[in-house]
């Protein structure tokens, strides 16, 4: 049974840990990604963006998929499927479709524009029982084609969208979607304090979260984080795992090509990544 994003992070603010929310692309990642929370008795996200939810051919189709196989594998841990970095039609198209969490990105609004959609879709969200992510900054790097510098929030700012009732709030400090630029100075921890001491409960979210050093992750969940944020480190799994599979020339022997065999080594190593990343987040055992 597919739950809210709220009671886990609450809980993981309160013991000092991180929920991951790793991005699915199809149903190999998806399977991945439930079987590995669920060994490691760990509560999980799944995470789409709305480019990935255009590529399984809607929010509806990614919605039955998950509560399917979520039923099918006789998955125990919370899940929560969840909206990244969604529009306020596409938070709608959500909502519509069955998904128990959404993030809407409003940080390309002016603030007094942001507040008013965050604040509609808060009451919306609450009413069903979805839980709601916002975001105040933007984060660095390119997601579904915006392009964001990395700036860092405004901590009065982000004080404003987290009163308004939201349930976690992704905040900029630094931090950048897919890989990190030779030269990145690093997250800015001042600024994440800060964040914190006015936000206070609030359970924090960091995107971006491929390529941060652990020593970052750790320090990042001790100020306040709560969710962390995978997908290009999967994406990168995936691909090594499959591009040896072909060079090495297993798709030409026997059935080798079929798909169920040719995917299978990129879906270990999926698991194999969500696995070190939920270690790394202290989530094991937490379900």
């Amino acid at each position: 049974m597919l739950v809210s994003a709220r009671d886990m992070l609450v809980k993981a603010k309160e013991g000092h840990y991180a929920v991951g929310q790793f991005n699915i692309n199809n149903l190999e990642w998806t399977k991945s990604v439930l079987l590995t929370a669920e060994e490691l008795k760990s509560p999980v996200i799944l995470g789409v963006s709305e480019g990935a939810g255009k590529y399984m051919t809607g929010f509806t189709t990614v919605a039955a998929m998950v509560k399917a196989m979520d039923e099918s594998l006789g998955i125990t841990v919370p899940v929560a499927l969840h909206l990244d970095h969604g529009t306020y039609e596409g938070c709608y198209k959500c909502i519509k479709a069955g998904f128990t969490s959404i993030m809407f990105d409003g940080s390309h609004y002016n603030i007094e524009e942001n507040v008013a959609k965050t604040s509609e879709l808060v009451n919306v969200s609450h009413q069903l029982g979805l839980s709601i992510e916002a975001e105040v900054g933007s984060i660095g790097g390119e997601e579904d084609g915006v392009v964001g510098m990395g700036e860092c929030a405004d901590p009065d700012e982000c004080k404003r969208i987290a009163d308004l009732g939201v349930d976690m709030l992704a905040a900029g400090i630094g931090n950048i979607h897919g890989k990190y630029p030779e030269g990145w100075p690093g997250l800015r921890f001042d600024v994440l304090d800060a964040i914190q001491q006015k936000t206070g409960a609030m359970p924090l979210v960091l995107h971006g979260g491929t390529g941060i050093p652990a020593d970052m992750i750790k320090k990042a969940i001790t100020l306040g984080v709560s969710k962390i944020n995978v997908n290009t480190e999967c994406q990168l799994s995936f691909a090594d795992a499959t591009r040896k599979y072909v060079e090495a020339g297993k798709d030409l022997e026997g059935k080798g090509f079929d798909p169920r065999k040719l995917l299978a080594p990129g879906a270990e190593a999926i698991k194999a990544t969500v696995k070190e990343k939920m270690e790394l987040f202290g989530s094991v055992g937490k379900a």
